[in-house]
């Protein structure tokens, strides 16, 4: 699915229109998707909706979507920010037909009609702004918000002390929270109106959505902070526009087909060599855990057999805990070096991938021997990760030092040191271009780690993975996704798309974990076959 600027969606919307796909039709589909989103959700027989209706196009999908509803059995009235003439506006026209409550903010004295049915509102529908903001929210719409968040503010609160129990249970815990009412819910037509679909700003008065519907594809902004905390749950509404049709936009967003499509087979005749050997040069005697987990990670990937090439000192606790890794020769005891690099230049056309980096510690030795100036690394499918990053901007215009295409996956912090700037200047940068960039000028296939990770590719492409999930914030998280990445270039994945598959695998991983806090870095990898099984 692809990723849109609004100048994108702008352009694809002009298009659909002379390719016959009229703007009225694209309403009038839109409408009922948007529509159609609210029912699967919640039930709206006899619920109050509210739907707010700005002057643009936001505002007719508004009136779309309410006209649906309200043959559906829900009580629909609408807030018109601005006039709307039933002679020139069908769907102004249509709900005027069908007897349905509106009324003008001109004519709605201190705002007395828009708070009398906030006070009892189940669904509002917010279509004030729609993807073109751009400037702050002021003059009579800034008043008009701020009124609406009052009135849904009084409207919780006397929900919440209609729910409440003035009993509190301190034997069984079970029944000690209230559930909340879940009442009213907020849902924003393509985006929270007051926030900026390119950039991700938002507008302090924008209100915050439970549900956000957009059409033809999500906006960048949807997954930029602080914009992304506004947009709830985002569902994408087809309204027509073919992939032929956008076929130019270069960024993509992950879906479960997308990583359906990209799993690699396993051939019922299939035996632990057909599914890969991967090699995993990890760890040190200050980060012992990191080869284990990066290991566990890649086996429930898929690959078939794990060679370790760890200091000696790690083998025994790594043997008790995953008995089924074997291990390369290693001399060294507490850090690998220089001798382990040097046999790992002689071995590596024995496996069919590489894991460098996580837990090396400062292994500058073993770095600078494993990828020397004269570009002469192993020509292998490669992940670099962690330490092994870290390593590498240590030294001069270290990409020239590898070979094509290898998978780096750095957080920020990592990345903000391959790049050598400090990380404060990262933050301040577009990440989706920061990744795009840096793919092209490394001729690397980058995973720019956080909140909704990127994943570029020298070639212009890239993929946004839609997780954004604090339960995958914990130490070892990293290791076991540069785990089933390896795993997945093992298994013959090409690696951008093993760099978007695995990061697809990770995130799902955490979300179907149901938690959001205390998951373990290998609950997360035992949960990679749960992930797999929903495709």
């Amino acid at each position: 699915m692809k990723l849109f600027t609004v100048e994108q969606m702008v352009a694809a919307e002009k298009t659909a229109d002379s390719q016959g796909n009229a703007y009225a039709q694209m309403m009038e589909t839109a409408g009922r998707g948007l529509a159609e989103a609210i029912m699967a959700r919640w039930s709206v027989e006899n619920a109050s909706v509210l739907v707010l209706v700005g002057p643009g196009n936001n505002g007719g999908d508004g009136l779309v979507a309410g006209r649906y509803l309200a043959e559906a059995g829900a009580d629909v009235a609408f807030y018109l920010f601005k006039p709307r003439d039933p002679a020139t506006d069908e769907n102004y026209a249509k709900i005027q037909q069908m007897g349905l409550f509106a009324i003008d903010a001109g004519f709605d004295q201190r705002f007395r009609v828009l708070r009398t049915r906030l006070r009892i509102t189940d669904i509002l529908i917010d279509g004030l702004l729609g993807t073109g903001v751009t400037r702050p929210i002021t003059g009579d719409l800034a008043k008009l918000m701020q009124q609406t968040a009052v009135g849904l503010t009084e409207r919780r609160a006397d929900l919440a002390e209609a729910a409440h129990s003035p009993l509190t249970n301190l034997t069984n815990f079970s029944d000690k929270v209230t559930p909340s009412p879940g009442h009213p819910v907020t849902v924003a037509i393509d985006c929270p109106s007051g926030l900026n679909c390119d950039t991700g700003e938002l507008d302090p008065l924008a209100p915050p959505a439970d549900l956000t519907v957009t059409f033809a594809g999500p906006k960048r902004g949807h997954f930029v902070f602080p914009g992304a905390t506004a947009v709830g749950e985002l569902v994408v509404a087809d309204i027509g526009i073919t992939p032929q049709m956008v076929a130019d936009v270069p960024i993509e967003v992950a879906t479960l087909e997308m990583a359906r499509d990209l799993l690699p087979s396993r051939p019922k005749d299939g035996h632990k060599g057909t599914f890969g050997k991967l090699l995993i040069a990890a760890g040190c005697d200050k980060y012992r855990g990191a080869p284990l987990l990066a290991a566990r990670g890649a086996f429930r990937a898929g690959v078939g057999l794990v060679t370790l090439a760890v200091p000696t000192a790690l083998r025994q606790g790594i043997s008790i805990a995953l008995p089924e890794a074997t291990y390369a020769e290693v001399e060294e005891d507490g850090a690998l070096t220089a001798v382990t690099a040097q046999t790992i230049h002689q071995t590596a056309t024995n496996y069919d991938a590489l894991l460098i980096g996580p837990g090396l510690g400062d292994a500058d030795d073993f770095i600078t021997t494993l990828f020397p100036t004269d570009a002469t690394a192993p020509n292998v499918p490669m992940v670099i990760d962690a330490d092994g990053l870290n390593g590498l901007a240590r030294l001069e215009k270290w990409w020239e030092r590898l070979p094509q295409n290898c998978v780096l996956t750095p957080h920020p912090a990592e990345m903000a040191r391959l790049m050598g700037i400090p990380l404060a200047e990262l933050k301040k940068r577009d990440r989706i271009e920061v990744a795009l960039e840096q793919a092209q000028k490394w001729n690397q296939v980058v995973l720019l780690k956080g909140a909704y990770t990127m994943v570029a590719s020298p070639n212009g492409r890239a993929t946004l993975l839609p997780f954004a999930s604090p339960v995958l914030a914990v130490g070892g998280s990293g290791d076991v996704l540069s785990g089933i990445i390896a795993a997945l270039l093992g298994q013959g994945v090409s690696p951008y798309d093993a760099a978007r598959l695995g990061a697809f695998l990770h995130g799902l991983a955490g979300k179907i974990s149901g938690q959001d806090r205390g998951l373990l870095a290998a609950e997360i990898a035992n949960h990679i076959p749960n992930a797999v099984a929903l495709f």
